[in-house]
C-alpha cells in the first residue's frame, strides 16, 4: 500500500474572502498541465522544434586534461572542413569571455590561456550536421602544459586551494561548552556528489533578428541570467537578447547556470553568421562539463550530556567546488544554515571551506547545499546513541527544536511556528516504529548474514533565497473579450507541476475554470528581470505575484459592475464561472464583454516581494529563509553483509506541505524527492581518476534509482492539519526540496544495520553514497574494531 492520496477536507476559513470554490482552483488534485502530452511523446522541447531553414549544428571540443596552460590552438584545419560554416574560441568573443553567475571572470565560455578542468569548452564548431563539426573538430591542433591539478577535497585542504576566504559563524562559546560536557566524541563523514541526470541534455537554439537582435529558447530555470549574460557575452544591452522556454525535460538546480553557456555560444554562433544555431549536448558532454551537487567533507567534535542532548560543537564543513564559483558561496553557507536539520545544536562553531578543485565547477542541485550537512548532523544522533546505548529516536527527541528556551537557530532564527514534536508523535504511531524496531532487532538475532536496519527521521527546512534580492517575481495576466484568459510569469516549468499550480491560483481568483486559462511560455519579453526558479520558491513568489495581477483585474470588473448596474461592490459576488451582482446572475464572460464596451482595462502585471528574509553576510546571524517546512521519514532496509548489496523494504512519510495547492502534484514531489535522495545515498557515485578525467560520464557507468528501486510498501502522507502562517499564497508550504532530504533517514537505517552487525555497540565509519562496496567494506571495518574492543 502506500501512495493513495490523503483526502483534504475542504475548510472555507482558508478561502481568504472566497465564497466558494471551482472544481479547478486551489486544493484541488488536478493532473499535471503537460502530462498527457508528456506520456504520449507530443510536449515539444527544445530539440523537438521545427528547424529553421538554414540550421547550423553546433559542437563543442573539450579540454583533455584538467590543468594546464594552453600552449597552442591550431584551428586553422576545422575552418577548411567540409560542412563548417563558423568556427569561434576566446578570441571571437566580441563582449567578456564569462558566463559566470558570481561575475568574477572565472567561468569561461571558452577556456583562455589555460584550462581548469577535463571538459572545458576549448572552442566550437558550427556545421551543416553535427557530424560534421564533431568531425571537423579533430582536426585541431592542441598543445599543453600541464600544471599539477588538485582534484580532492582533501588535495584542496593541503594545498590551501580556496575560492575565497572560508565562511564562518559561532554562537556562544563551543570551546568551553565542549570542555563542559559529560560525554564527547570526534568524527568525519563525507558525502558524495551527484549528476542531475535530467532526460533532456543542455540545449540552446539561437535565432538571429533584425539590427542584431537574438531570440534564444533555451532549457533553463532562469531565464533572465540568460538574457543578461548572453547580453554580456555578445557585448550588448539586454534589450537585444530575447530567452524563452516553455517546458524543460528535468532540472533539478542542472539548469540554472549551467545554460548560460551554451546559450551564449549559440547566440555567438547566429549574431556572426546570420544563420539560426542549434547546441544540444550528447550524454557523455554534459556529464563532463556540466557541475554537479557539491561534495561535503565534515569534521566534528560534539559535547553532550547522558541523554543524548547536544551542549555544542566544533564543525569543519569542506565542500568540492570545482575550478570556479558559480553557486559555491550560497551553497556552502546554506549548508552551514542547514547543520542542525531538526536539532538544537547549542555552543557552535561552523566553519565552512569552499574548496578550489581542477574538476568541473560544482552547482545548484536539489536542496542547494543542505542535504549534505543533513546526513552529517544525523550522523552525530546516531554515533551519540550508539556511544550512550540509547535508542536512536530518543537521541533525537531530546534535540529537536522545542517550545521552551531551545527553540533559536545558530543563526539567531527563533523558531516560533514548529509543529515537529506533533509530526513525529502521529508518524511515529503511524509507522508502528516501536514495534518494528524490536522486530528488527529480534531478525538481526536470528539471522547471521541478512541484517535489517530501521530509522525515524525529523526534518526541518528553510523556505527561499537567501539572497535577500532574489525573492521577487512578477506576472502578466490578459483577459480577452471572450473572457478566456492568458497567463505569463517568471517561473520555469521543469516538470515539477508549477504551472499548473499557478493557474489554479488565477482560476480561484478569478472563479473561472482552469480550460479558460492559457499557460503560455515563459518569456523575458513579457515579465522582466525574474528570479530563478529555485529553492523550492517558484510557487511562493510567481504564484503570488499572479495572484496580484488577478486580483487587480478582478477589482477593476467590480468597480465597473457596480457603476454599471449600481450595485454596491459588497453585493458583488464572484463563484463558479458566474458574476453576482445584486439580485442577478451573469457569466465571466459577459461581464468582461461588457467592461471591455466600458474601456475597462483587462490586463494587468502583479509584483510580488518577500521582505522577511535578512541576513548578516559576515555573521551570517538574520533570517535567511521565509519559513519552514516540516516532515519525517520511518525507511526500513535490509542489508546482504556477505556482498554489500541494501534493500529499501519500506517507506513511511509525514509530510507538511501546509495547505496543500494540488495535493496530486505535491504527493508526485515528494515521491520523485524522495526517491532521488535514495538514489544519491545509495547507488549513485561519481568518480575522478588521479589525473582529474570524469570516469563515470554515462548510463553505462553511472547508475540512477531504477523503478525496481522504489519499494513496493510505500507510505506517503501530506499533514491536512497544517497550514502556514507566513504571507504566501492560500496557506500553502513548498514541496520541491524538503522530500529530497527526507531519503537521509534511509541512510540512517542502512548505518542502523551495519551496526547490527557490532550488537549496537559501535557507530559504523561510512559515508555516502552507500554503495555495496562501502557497505560491504563498513561490515568488515565494524567487526574488526567489535574483536579488537573483546580481545
Amino acid at each position: 500500500m502506500s501512495s493513495e492520496l490523503p483526502v483534504h477536507q475542504e475548510n472555507p476559513d482558508h478561502r481568504e474572502g472566497m465564497d466558494s470554490t471551482i472544481d479547478s482552483g486551489v486544493f484541488q488534485r488536478l493532473v499535471h498541465d503537460s502530462a498527457r502530452k508528456q506520456t504520449s511523446g507530443k510536449a515539444s522541447y527544445v530539440d523537438d522544434m521545427p528547424e529553421p531553414y538554414g540550421l547550423l549544428h553546433i559542437y563543442v571540443a573539450m579540454s583533455e586534461v584538467a590543468h594546464a596552460d594552453l600552449v597552442r590552438l591550431d584551428l586553422a584545419a576545422v575552418r577548411k572542413a567540409a560542412g563548417v560554416a563558423s568556427v569561434l574560441a576566446a578570441a571571437d568573443v566580441p563582449g567578456d569571455n564569462d558566463f559566470g553567475h558570481a561575475h568574477c571572470g572565472d567561468d569561461r565560455v571558452f577556456a583562455e590561456g589555460k584550462v581548469e578542468f577535463a571538459g572545458q569548452a576549448l572552442f566550437c564548431v558550427a556545421a551543416d550536421s553535427i557530424e560534421s563539426a564533431h568531425d571537423a573538430a579533430k582536426l585541431a591542433v592542441v598543445d599543453y602544459a600541464e600544471r599539477p591539478a588538485v582534484i580532492t577535497i582533501d588535495d584542496a585542504m593541503r594545498a590551501g586551494s580556496f575560492l575565497g576566504e572560508p565562511l564562518r559563524l559561532t554562537k556562544g562559546n563551543a570551546d568551553r561548552a565542549l570542555a563542559a560536557a559529560p560525554h564527547r566524541l570526534q568524527g568525519s563523514i563525507t558525502t558524495g556528489a551527484q549528476e542531475h541526470f535530467y532526460l533532456e541534455p543542455q540545449v540552446s537554439m539561437a535565432i538571429p533578428g533584425e539590427d542584431g537582435d537574438v531570440h534564444i529558447y533555451c532549457a533553463t530555470q532562469d531565464t533572465t541570467a540568460v538574457q543578461h549574460l548572453v547580453a554580456r557575452v555578445l557585448g550588448k544591452s539586454a534589450n537585444r537578447v530575447t530567452v524563452e522556454v516553455r517546458r524543460m525535460g528535468g532540472g533539478f538546480g542542472g539548469k540554472e547556470t549551467a545554460p548560460t553557456q551554451f546559450a551564449a555560444i549559440a547566440a555567438l554562433v547566429a549574431t556572426k553568421t546570420g544563420r539560426p544555431a542549434k547546441i544540444c549536448l550528447d550524454r557523455d558532454a554534459d556529464m563532463l562539463m556540466t557541475g554537479k551537487r557539491h561534495e561535503f567533507r565534515f569534521d566534528y567534535d560534539v559535547g553532550f550530556d547522558g541523554q543524548g542532548r547536544l551542549a555544542g560543537g566544533d564543525f569543519k564543513v569542506a565542500a568540492r567546488c570545482g575550478y570556479s564559483l558559480d553557486q559555491s558561496i550560497p551553497v556552502l553557507q546554506r549548508g552551514i544554515y542547514h547543520l542542525d536539520n531538526a536539532y538544537f545544536l547549542g555552543d557552535v562553531t561552523i566553519t565552512g571551506y569552499p574548496c578550489k578543485t581542477n574538476t568541473c565547477s560544482s552547482g545548484a542541485f536539489r536542496g542547494f547545499g543542505s542535504p549534505q550537512p543533513t546526513v552529517a548532523i544525523e550522523r552525530v544522533m546516531d554515533e551519540i546513541a550508539l556511544y550512550l546505548g540509547l535508542e536512536p529516536l530518543a537521541v533525537r527527541k531530546a534535540n529537536i527544536y522545542d517550545s521552551s528556551d531551545r527553540n533559536v537557530t545558530h543563526y539567531d532564527w527563533k523558531i516560533e511556528d514548529n509543529i515537529l514534536p506533533r509530526i513525529l508523535e502521529e508518524l511515529e504511531a503511524s509507522s508502528d516504529y516501536r514495534r518494528r524496531r524490536q522486530a528488527v532487532k529480534d531478525f538481526n538475532g536470528e539471522n547471521p548474514w541478512i541484517k535489517k536496519g530501521i530509522a525515524l527521521m525529523p526534518l526541518k527546512y528553510g523556505v527561499g533565497f537567501t539572497a535577500r534580492f532574489l525573492n521577487q517575481a512578477g506576472a502578466l495576466i490578459h483577459v480577452y473579450q471572450d473572457g478566456s484568459v492568458h497567463l505569463n510569469h517568471g517561473g520555469t516549468e521543469m516538470g515539477q507541476g508549477l504551472f499548473v499550480k499557478v493557474a489554479q491560483i488565477v482560476a480561484e481568483e478569478l472563479q473561472v475554470d482552469i480550460t479558460r486559462i492559457k499557460i503560455s511560455s515563459t518569456t523575458t519579453e513579457k515579465v522582466p528581470n525574474t528570479s530563478p526558479t529555485a529553492a523550492s520558491t517558484g510557487t511562493d513568489l510567481n504564484g503570488a505575484a499572479a495572484q496580484i495581477a488577478a486580483r487587480t483585474i478582478k477589482g477593476r470588473l467590480m468597480d465597473f459592475a457596480a457603476e454599471h448596474y449600481n450595485v454596491s461592490k459588497e453585493y458583488i459576488n464572484f463563484h463558479g464561472g458566474l458574476v453576482t451582482i445584486g439580485n442577478r446572475d451573469i457569466t465571466f464572460e459577459e461581464l468582461v464583454g461588457e467592461a471591455y464596451l466600458g474601456l475597462v482595462s483587462l490586463s494587468a502585471t502583479g509584483f510580488y516581494k518577500n521582505p522577511s528574509i535578512k541576513v548578516d553576510p559576515v555573521t551570517l546571524k538574520g533570517r535567511p529563509y521565509h519559513y519552514n517546512a516540516y516532515g519525517g521519514a520511518v525507511v526500513e532496509v535490509a542489508i546482504d553483509t556477505l556482498t554489500g548489496e541494501s534493500k529499501v523494504l519500506r517507506i513511511d512519510i509525514l509530510h507538511d506541505a501546509g495547505r496543500s495547492l494540488n495535493p496530486a502534484i505535491d504527493m508526485g514531489q515528494l515521491e520523485g524527492g524522495f526517491l532521488q535522495g535514495i538514489g544519491w545515498l545509495t547507488c549513485e557515485e561519481l568518480y575522478w581518476d588521479d589525473a582529474g578525467r570524469l570516469k563515470t560520464h554515462a548510463p553505462s557507468t553511472y547508475k540512477i534509482p531504477a523503478c525496481s528501486d522504489r519499494p513496493a510498501d510505500m507510505r506517503m502522507q501530506l499533514v491536512d492539519w497544517s497550514e502556514n502562517h507566513e504571507d504566501v499564497v492560500f496557506r500553502s508550504k513548498a514541496i520541491g526540496e524538503p522530500p529530497f532530504n527526507l531519503a537521509v533517514s534511509t541512510f540512517n537505517a542502512i548505518t542502523d544495520a551495519v551496526a547490527s552487525v557490532a550488537d549496537y555497540r559501535l557507530c559504523p565509519r561510512l559515508d555516502t553514497p552507500a554503495t555495496p562496496e562501502r557497505i560491504l567494506m563498513a561490515v568488515e571495518e565494524i567487526r574488526d574494531r567489535l574483536s579488537g574492543l573483546e580481545r
